[in-house]
Formats: C-alpha cells, structure tokens, sequence
C-alpha cells in the first residue's frame, strides 16, 4: 500500500490497527515508512486473515464515502508467491474466471515478477463482500497449493539518487521515475534536481536531471519497438478514458506509447488495453494508466 493507506489503517495513536488485531486475532506486521510502498504482512488462519481482510477493507470504503458520491469498487493489491499464482489462474485460466464468476469481482495476476522477488502482484478490486470473498478463496488456494522453492520477498526500495533518475511531467505533475515506479515531487523538492530555466508555476523551477524528450523519456534508452497487453475491469475504464477522451489523450501525450482500449467482450468484465512503443513508454504508460485509477478510487495504488 501506498503511505496515506497505511495511515488510515494505523489511526491516531494505532487506534485502528489495534483493534483489527485484537478483534480479528491476525499477527499483523506494516514495513517501515522509508519507502514510497509499505507491505502489510497478516499472519493467521483464513478465518483470522478473512475478518482482518474485511476490517480493512471496511476502513478504506468509509474513507472513499467521505470523498465520493457514488462508491467506486474497493482495490488491493496482494503479494503472492509465483510459485503458487499457477493455481489460482487455474488450467486454462478455469480457476480464476470461477473465482471471478462466483465471488462478483476483478481478479488480475501479473505476468511478471514484483522487481527483486519471485512473488507476482494479484489485485483485485470489486464491492466490500466481493473481494472479501475473493480474499477468501485465494487464501484457500495458497493454504492447499503451498510455495515450492525458494521465496525471494518483495521489498519496496527507498528513493536512492535524485541525481541519476529521470524525471517525467504529466497534468503540472513532476515525478521521479524509480525502477517501475513513478514518484510524485513536491513542488518545495523540486530545488535539489537543479534548474532548466523554466518553471511549472509562479516560483517553481523545472528540474533537470538527463536530456529528455517531449514525452519525458531519457533520449539515451533504447527505442527498440514492442507491445504489451494488460487487462482493467470494464467498470474502472471510464477513468482512464476521461471526458471525450482527454484522460486517454494525457496519457498517450505523456507517455509517447500508442495505447488501444478493446471493446468489452460478451460475458467478460475486464476490457483488454493494448500498449506499444519501446520498453520505457510502455513501462511509463502503465504507470500512468493505474496512477489514474488509484486517483480516481481515493489512492490505493495498482502499480503493476
């Protein structure tokens, strides 16, 4: 989860994360603030997992009621080792469309490894009841199905240089590109990256850190062309698209990928979003895409 999450899960004074352990009877252990993603870690039976699952869950819909006028759907992302993500997609993907038939919500595997781990990211996203059941179920599998090998955690890195990474703008926005993810700067940080002779608003300078390109990626990486396909449930596209197709447009400006959204198949939930361009493109695209739902479900980031 991102800071804010963890915050709102935490309480003044560890209020709430107190009670869900108490309540729920979960061993519940958050990783350390000095990273842009903190990792909660629950321990216990699915019972357990289950009613800490739902407690959090809980606290993230009241958030969203605070904010929103209409409820958009509840998404998290699960960290799961890759040994075992085999046997919630099922043969032939039957596992998880069972899931996702039986439970109401969207369940998505990564096809690639979390960076410096051999555990995949599984987000899954729907109303309260849904993805707790959802949860439900995935626990069962991993409970029946366990990890075989070696399993390397995945651990969110700290923000190393801001020297060396590139800087991408997108809606007034400066963000520091690390590894697979983009990290918003604050205008008062902005200082440390030096000047360009521009600024982003009254006082503000435009950092510099390596010849860019319009689309804000370094001229130096390789523009060799590929394709990626990911998948966003049907009831989350409409964010991504934007009013006439402005959100879309910031997106593609931004990122310099050429980006294709399907038409929802019969009988599917999620629409299939093509990206090409190179590597870096479609890499920055992703982000922006998910970037642009986490904002408009109240922050719970998907990054992969």
């Amino acid at each position: 989860m991102q800071g804010k999450e963890v915050g709102s899960i935490i309480g003044k004074r560890g209020d709430n994360i107190k009670s869900i352990r108490e309540e729920s009877g979960a061993r519940i252990n958050i990783s350390d603030g000095t990273t842009p993603e903190r990792i909660v870690t629950m321990v216990g039976t699915i019972e357990t997992l289950t009613k800490a699952f739902g407690m959090i869950c809980q606290k993230f819909e009241d958030d969203l009621k605070q904010t929103c006028a209409t409820i958009p759907p509840i998404t998290l992302r699960l960290v799961v080792p890759a040994s075992q993500c085999g046997s919630i997609i099922g043969k032939g993907g039957a596992k998880i469309k069972e899931i996702r038939e039986s439970t109401g919500a969207s369940v998505q595997v990564a096809s690639e490894m979390l960076p410096s781990s051999t555990e995949r990211a599984v987000t899954i996203s729907g109303k309260l009841d849904s993805i707790e059941n959802c949860f439900r179920q995935i626990c069962q599998i991993m409970l029946e199905s366990p990890p075989k090998g070696e399993t390397i955690p995945y651990r969110p890195k700290m923000i190393l240089s801001t020297v060396n990474a590139p800087i991408i703008f997108a809606n007034g926005q400066a963000y520091q590109v690390q590894g697979q993810f983009a990290i918003p700067i604050q205008p008062n940080e902005l200082n440390a990256f030096g000047h360009l002779g521009g600024t982003m608003g009254p006082g503000v300078p435009v950092p510099t850190v390596a010849p860019l390109m319009p689309n804000g990626i370094p001229t130096n990486r390789s523009n060799m062309q590929t394709q990626r396909e990911i998948t966003i449930a049907n009831d989350l596209i409409g964010c991504i698209i934007g009013r006439g197709g402005q959100k879309i447009s910031e997106i593609r400006q931004a990122s310099g990928a050429n980006i294709k959204i399907a038409d929802l198949e019969e009988g599917s939930q999620d629409r299939h979003v093509t990206i090409s361009g190179t590597p870096e493109q479609i890499q920055l695209a992703e982000f922006l895409i998910h970037s642009r739902i986490a904002s408009e479900i109240g922050g719970i980031l998907i990054t992969h």
